[in-house]
């Protein structure tokens, strides 16, 4: 996303099922390569709220990258397999003729006795009689086949086993860190948005329509009409914040005031500097809205960038050459940019220095510090805070004082950050260096919207980051940044074009099954007491379930409303994008004096992905993800439904009884509600968790166990509850008859479907990056660490007790 940011309040503000959240197969680094804030967030950690309402904290990877999405069998696409090739007939005889050849070679090729207990898959020739031979059960069989390494034992490694394939069929795309099922799939849903953006005969419905497609424009016209500007007008932002020392912006060291950067940095640009701030759900009373400090303003997407030796003599020497080359663009000497560079990353190195690990920040109750501002100003005295406040709230009529509440979730580090201010002031370079650090954070921010030598500058760094430069068209780049800026616009075009509404109250069904699947597995818990039991099964029952998009979007006169006093203009990219950032920050501002509500969506739904939000008490399924391979209503097997949607929804309703998500009550409120006997017998089992996780690597990293602890505990949990849930479904219906050629059985099909999700490659430092920032295991890990934990996995494939995906020590919790 080029450009886009509210001051990121970093916490856990929701948690998402995919550690790609807004990426997949993009594999770049955001525009300003923001602080490794929240749980996982790359970017700075909040992209723009859909409506401007809310803002979203970016629990995947990188925020400059594509919103995943899928295409599935139930979206109507306009173009079929002929595209505009053949008539009517004649598709349709091009289909039976692939169909019938396909079905014969299935049956020739494969039979039902390959999958043997303590043997690799083996394919059998000999036909088989109830086998499923309509074309979409080929068409799945064929998918899953290819993917799938036969001649590794499930027992063995059922990640290689399931994905094997795949991997081998997938070597990484030029310019890509990280290919995937979700990128492949996103690619497909890009191609749809554009020919509805690009085909200048399609009515749009709405302003909110006629916004987004405005914006795409302005997106594509960046490079013919940006490159003319060149630096002109990142120098004239610049120049309002006090000039920038390296660029020809008008500093005066005499008359630059820090209190007057930072005010106009974060409250008349929002760009996050030195810290993040923004009006939030108030954790111990979400019904109101409370403002909310948090450490940020890191170049580099974790601290350990710069504090591990390892990674500083890389990624912090591509940095300072970033920094060089844009000051050079800017219109600085080469020696002094270098000059100029050093001091900027040397501060952060301070500031990173001071900054809270992610795995010290799971401790809900700890984060939440409630003070008045006058109290903030004992703590931090760096700046005036109740002048910094009154800069952003009286653009919206809202009175500050010295009482007001706020919530300041690292109180450690804003303490130390003003010694480190302080500390620089009293140096005669002591203005110089800090306008340099908000001249560069602000230029960072926004280097996706600047001329196309700008973007090229940066890529030193992300191919340092993520081992690929992560290029990409033009158009592509640019669906992305719509969907990410005005997510809901865009959706009701999208969703009007191919959605198949008939699958909501499939998957609303689906969702009450494996929430009862959850439920009834409650009472065989032996280390909960009767009563946080109970208080847990109403919990899960005041869970609410929003799937699809929200209903508003369809409703020209409501989308509109959403999008109100915002203007957007053709050929002015760079000036749309600070429209945006003013106009959302201002509707985040006015947030103070509202109740919190409920039924706000926080993602754009055509994102593949899906989230719960504990302040809320919610789980939801955007449209993009209800697609295959996640999710089809029509599949030839339930199972593979199940095998993956399923464990979607079992992932996100296990988020409420996580680590972090347990300490939230069922009206999303922050308080105690277990036992204290049963909180100790939880932190026992998390600790085996923590360990298993730690004990695997990928590329000589060793996951950090306590930072992907709830993810983990929801991907178990989430497994078990699909699982029993699907047999469930079992105990009332009937499956199809088996697949042809795949030799495995409905249970079996299961467990395929939900590793099948995550087969993926991506660089070593792409790999890297994930295992110091996010909260989510490796996708390998994902797959071996939870299958190796369930029994009923271990009983459907007959692995030994002494085979790796057997393990006799098993953690559980749900």
């Amino acid at each position: 996303m080029n450009g886009i940011q509210l001051k990121p309040a970093a916490r856990y503000k929701r948690a998402s099922f995919d550690e790609d959240e807004v990426s997949a197969g993009g594999g770049s680094v955001p525009s300003g390569v923001g602080s490794a804030v929240g749980v996982g967030g790359l970017g700075g950690g909040i992209s723009p709220a859909l409506d401007g309402s809310s803002t979203v904290l970016n629990v995947g990877h990188d925020p400059s990258r594509p919103s995943i999405s899928l295409s599935g069998l139930h979206f109507r696409r306009r173009h079929g397999l002929c595209g505009h090739q053949c008539t009517t007939y004649e598709c349709c005889l091009t289909i039976l003729l692939m169909f019938s050849s396909a079905a014969l070679l299935a049956v020739f090729l494969f039979g039902p006795n390959g999958f043997t207990r303590g043997t690799h898959m083996t394919i059998s020739t000999h036909a088989v009689p109830g086998v499923c031979l309509a074309p979409e059960c080929i068409t799945v069989a064929s998918a899953i086949l290819s993917a799938m390494n036969h001649k590794v034992d499930p027992c063995d490694d059922f990640y290689e086993f399931a994905c094997g394939g795949w991997v081998k069929q997938n070597p990484l795309p030029d310019g890509k860190s990280i290919w995937s099922t979700f990128g492949k799939l996103w690619q497909e849903n890009q191609l749809v948005m554009k020919n509805i953006l690009d085909d200048d005969t399609r009515p749009t419905n709405s302003v909110a329509e006629r916004l987004a497609k405005t914006y795409y424009l302005s997106c594509l016209d960046q490079n013919s009409t940006i490159e003319a500007l060149g630096s002109t007008p990142i120098d004239e932002l610049l120049s309002q914040l006090g000039g920038w020392n390296i660029s020809s912006s008008g500093f005066n060291v005499t008359s630059w005031k820090l209190q007057s950067a930072i005010e106009l940095a974060q409250n008349t640009y929002s760009r996050s500097v030195f810290f993040a701030w923004m009006v939030a759900p108030d954790e111990r009373n979400s019904s109101r809205h409370i403002i909310t400090l948090d450490q940020g303003g890191l170049t580099l997407p974790s601290r350990d960038y710069y504090l591990n030796k390892t990674d500083r003599e890389k990624t912090v020497t591509a940095l300072k050459q970033y920094i060089t080359q844009v000051g050079v663009l800017m219109g600085s000497n080469e020696e002094e940019a270098k000059t100029q560079a050093e001091s900027i990353v040397n501060l952060e190195l301070r500031m990173a220095e001071v900054t809270m690990p992610e795995d010290e920040r799971r401790d809900e109750k700890a984060l939440y510090n409630k003070m008045r501002i006058m109290d903030l100003q004992r703590l931090a005295s760096f700046i005036d805070w109740v002048s910094f406040f009154r800069s952003g709230f009286s653009l919206v009529n809202i009175s500050v004082t010295g009482r007001t509440e706020v919530v300041v979730l690292v109180p450690s580090y804003f303490r130390q950050l003003s010694v480190i201010i302080k500390d620089i002031l009293a140096k005669p370079t002591g203005k110089i260096t800090l306008a340099n650090y908000i001249g560069w954070q602000t230029v960072n921010s926004l280097v996706g919207a600047l001329a196309p030598s700008f973007r090229e500058a940066q890529r030193v760094l992300q191919r340092a980051l993520m081992g690929a430069d992560g290029a990409e068209a033009t158009w592509r780049q640019c669906i992305s940044d719509t969907n990410n800026v005005l997510g809901l616009a865009l959706s009701s075009m999208f969703v009007r074009e191919v959605f198949d509404e008939q699958s909501k109250p499939v998957a609303e069904q689906m969702v009450r099954e494996v929430k009862n699947a959850f439920k009834e597995n409650l009472p065989y818990l032996n280390w909960m007491d009767d009563e946080t039991r109970e208080l847990a099964k109403d919990k899960a029952d005041h869970v609410t379930d929003m799937i699809g998009f929200p209903s508003f979007i369809s409703d020209r006169d409501k989308l509109d409303a959403k999008f109100e006093g915002l203007e957007m203009r053709e050929a002015e990219y760079f000036d749309n994008n600070l429209r945006i950032s003013q106009w959302m920050l201002l509707k985040n501002m006015r947030r103070l004096q509202r109740p919190s509500q409920r039924g706000e969506w926080d993602m754009s739904p055509i994102q593949v992905n899906a989230y719960y939000t504990p302040s809320k008490n919610q789980i939801v399924f955007p449209a993009g993800i209800l697609q295959a391979p996640f999710y089809d209503k029509n599949y030839p097997s339930r199972s593979l439904n199940f095998g993956a949607m399923g464990v979607v929804m079992g992932h996100e309703l296990t988020h409420a009884f996580d680590d972090q998500g347990r300490e939230y009550d069922k009206e999303g409120n922050l308080k105690q509600w277990w036992n204290n006997r049963t909180i100790e017998a939880f932190q026992q089992r998390a600790k085996c968790f923590i360990d298993q996780y730690s004990s695997y690597k990928l590329n000589n990293d060793s996951i950090n166990g306590k930072s992907t602890l709830g993810e983990n505990m929801a991907d178990n949990g989430g497994l078990k509850a699909a699982f029993h849930a699907y047999r469930g479904w079992l105990q009332s219906n009937t499956e199809f008859a088996p697949l042809p050629g795949v030799n495995l059985t409905h249970e079996q099909l299961f467990y395929v479907g939900f590793a099948q999700v995550w087969c993926s490659t991506e660089t070593p430092e792409a790999t890297h990056m994930q295992v110091l920032v996010d909260a989510h295991s490796p996708a390998k890990y994902r797959v071996i660490g939870t299958l190796s934990n369930s029994v009923e996995f271990s009983k459907t494939y007959k692995c030994k007790p002494t085979s790796p995906m057997n393990p006799p020590r098993k953690c559980e919790v749900w």
